[in-house]
Order: C-alpha cells, then sequence, then structure tokens
C-alpha cells in the first residue's frame, strides 16, 4: 500500500468515525444521557483524531490502525446503542429497525476494546513484537477476542444491562453453562491483557536511546491517569478531569510514534515531579496553617468573628514565603535523585566557571576545560587548540608606547 492511498483510508475511517459519533450525541441528548456517556464520547474522538493522524504519518506502524479500527467499532456500537435505546425505550415505535440495531452493540465493544488493551502494547512502540516468542500471545488475544465477540452477540440475553434490552439473536443456553463459559473466558482475557502489559515493562527495560524516549511517554501517561482520576474526585472539575485521563493515552502515544519533541518528555516529568510535590506540600502547610491558626488565636481570644478570615491571610503569606525555597529545596533533591548525571555535570560547569574567573594560567586553563569536558560530555577524545598571539607582547607595548609619547608632543 502507498503512502498516499494510506493516508486516505485512515483520513476516510476517521472521517466516519467522527460522522458515526455525531449521530450517537444526537440520540445521546434525546436519551439525555449520563455525563459517563459524554466522556466516553469524547474519548472516542480523541481515539479516532489520534489514529487518523499517526496511520496517515505512519502507515506500516499497525498503532495507528489500532486506534483508527478501534474508534470506529466503538462510534459504531455508541451509534446502535443509542439509535435502538431512543427507539425502544425513550421513544417506542418512532424509529425503524430500533430492534434489529440492538443486536450490533452487544458485539463490537469487544475489538475496540480488545484492541487498546491487548495489541496495542504489545506493538507500541515501533510496530513489532518484542521477539517471534511473543506471537502466542497474538493468537490466543485473536482467538479469545473471537469467543467473546460471539459469546456477547449469541448468547449473552441482553443486549444492554443498563437498559435491559433483550437481544433479538438471544441463543437459549443454560445459565450455569452461560455462567461458566463467560467466567473463564473473562479470567482468560484479564490474563492475556496482563501479559501483554507486561511486555512494556520488558521493552522499557531493554529500551535505550530514542526508544526509551517513546517509552517514556506512554509510562509517563499511564503513571498520570491514576493521578488525574484522584483528583478529580477531590476538586468540583470532577467531569472534565475525568475526560482528560482518556484523551493522555491516545496524545501520548501519536507523540511517541510520530516523534515529535520527543525528548521534551524529560522536562515534562521533571517540571510534574517538582510542582505536583510542591503543591502537595503547600497544600499542606496551607491547610495545616489555618487549623493551627484558628486554636491559637481561638485560645487567646473569644469571640471573634473575623479569626477565619484571619487565619487564611496568616496562611496564605506563609504560602507565599515558602514558595521559592521549597521549590529551589525540592529541584535539588529531584535533580539528585533521579537525573543524577545532568545534576552532576551542571555542578561541575558551576564550578569551572567560577574557576574561570580567577584562573589566569592558560595552561592550567586548558587543563581545567579538559577534564571538564570529559567529565560532562564523556567523549571518546579531547583536544584543545589555541591560538597563538599574532603578534609579540613587547611589539604591542612598544607601539603603544610610541603612541601615547606621539600624543604627549
Amino acid at each position: 500500500m502507498s503512502s498516499r492511498v494510506a493516508s486516505w483510508l485512515a483520513w476516510s475511517v476517521c472521517a466516519v468515525s467522527l460522522v458515526l459519533i455525531a449521530g450517537s450525541m444526537v440520540f445521546l441528548v434525546l436519551n439525555g444521557g449520563t455525563v459517563q456517556d459524554w466522556i466516553f464520547v469524547g474519548g472516542m474522538v480523541s481515539t479516532a483524531i489520534v489514529g487518523g493522524l499517526v496511520a496517515s504519518r505512519r502507515p506500516g506502524n499497525p498503532v495507528g490502525w489500532f486506534f483508527v479500527v478501534s474508534a470506529a467499532s466503538l462510534a459504531l456500537q455508541a451509534l446502535t446503542s443509542e439509535y435502538a435505546q431512543y427507539g425502544l425505550i425513550t421513544d417506542p415505535g418512532s424509529v425503524p429497525a430500533a430492534r434489529a440495531l440492538a443486536w450490533p452493540q452487544t458485539w463490537l465493544w469487544v475489538p475496540g476494546i480488545v484492541l487498546l488493551l491487548i495489541f496495542l502494547p504489545l506493538y507500541f512502540p515501533n510496530g513489532r513484537l518484542l521477539s517471534r516468542h511473543w506471537r502466542w500471545v497474538v493468537w490466543l488475544a485473536v482467538v479469545l477476542c473471537v469467543l467473546a465477540a460471539v459469546n456477547t452477540a449469541l448468547l449473552k440475553k441482553e443486549a444492554d444491562v443498563n437498559t435491559s434490552i433483550a437481544n433479538p439473536l438471544a441463543i437459549e443456553v443454560p445459565a450455569s453453562a452461560f455462567s461458566l463459559f463467560e467466567t473463564m473466558l473473562e479470567g482468560l482475557l484479564t490474563a492475556v491483557a496482563v501479559v501483554s502489559a507486561m511486555s512494556l515493562v520488558v521493552r522499557f527495560l531493554r529500551s535505550r536511546g530514542v526508544e526509551r524516549q517513546q517509552m517514556k511517554w506512554l509510562a509517563y501517561a499511564a503513571a498520570l491517569m491514576p493521578v488525574l482520576i484522584i483528583l478529580g474526585y477531590l476538586t468540583p472539575f470532577v467531569d472534565l478531569v475525568t475526560e482528560l485521563v482518556f484523551a493522555v493515552i491516545p496524545v501520548a502515544v501519536s507523540v511517541a510514534v510520530l516523534r515529535y519533541r520527543l525528548y521534551d518528555i524529560d522536562v515534562i516529568i521533571n517540571r510534574t515531579l517538582v510542582y505536583g510535590s510542591l503543591t502537595a506540600l503547600l497544600a499542606l502547610v496551607y491547610f495545616g496553617g489555618v487549623a493551627m491558626t484558628q486554636t491559637v488565636f481561638g485560645a487567646l481570644t473569644t469571640g471573634r468573628e473575623d479569626l477565619p478570615q484571619l487565619a487564611i491571610v496568616v496562611s496564605t503569606l506563609v504560602i507565599a514565603a515558602l514558595f521559592n525555597p521549597l521549590r529551589r529545596r525540592i529541584q535539588a533533591f529531584i535533580d539528585r535523585r533521579f537525573y543524577r548525571r545532568k545534576y552532576d555535570a551542571a555542578k561541575t560547569l558551576e564550578a569551572f566557571s567560577a574557576t574561570l574567573r580567577d584562573e589566569t594560567d592558560l595552561e592550567r586553563l586548558g587543563e581545567d576545560l579538559v577534564g571538564v569536558v570529559t567529565e560532562t560530555m564523556q567523549p571518546s577524545h579531547v583536544s584543545v587548540l589555541m591560538c597563538p598571539d599574532p603578534e609579540p607582547r613587547d611589539n604591542k607595548k612598544k607601539r603603544a608606547d610610541i603612541r601615547e609619547s606621539g600624543h604627549e608632543e
């Protein structure tokens, strides 16, 4: 497949997915969808756009196609689900074929989820498996995906658990046999997903250079997700934060695969560690300061209505005074702990700068320069070339004396 054809196909599937998502949004409004439904829509939009971008730029890498196909599958599932709910529950009989369209939603979610949870970790970031020994995971995932789709499409009685819409093509099977089969299937899929995630850990430990930077982007997004989820429950902007969680992984994968500003991840991780720790410490100082100030002033005075405002003012002033000192200390600690080589190099350069201001011996200065370059950059060979003065110092002095004497005359 040529690059032009691949790009056309990727953006075409992306466009179809966005149209399907728009249709599902219409019925979502009519059905009075929940916040979780709208968050899911935001995740589908992000997945579709990222998939189209990555697949069109890197057609030989299956990672982009995983996103594209997953978005199309989930978008079609969302549209048929909302359509069936509208035609069978919200406004019964208002749209045709509502009962028939209740069936595709039963199984379309399976490939959409499996591609992202199992296949994406196996092939990220270069589009190749770690080795041929991991092929059994791929084939087992394919088999389990087919069995899961068949299970939900033909054996499950309910097309949608939340709305209790019946599956129009469900086959009657003993409840005990269906429950046993579904439990075994879920256990195997979970095990394969865990093995797939472990492949990311193995790849990260083996990676070097550019691939290590690519793995850092995904690792950063994965580590950020639980933090964002917890933050969402602690803030009034829980819906917005939760929606950001679903957008983090696709964006991180697209940056890693396309290698756009790849090495910025080190700066992002550093700033996240510094300002995340700083925010947590200042929050503790703030709330602790408010409580302590209220306790102290409350013991000294009684009946004062302005104590809460006074406590807030005092705590705010303490935080303003502690901000820069704490930030510098946290930055130094993180640099020593996680960026030791860069921290040592920076300290070496600072020491050399101080020496440079006082050193007058060029030969000694050249030796110090060679030592600093060797220690910080570790090159295979270092040499310093010093150009000789084209005019001896004595001649310069004589010419200066002649100019001065001529000026005096």
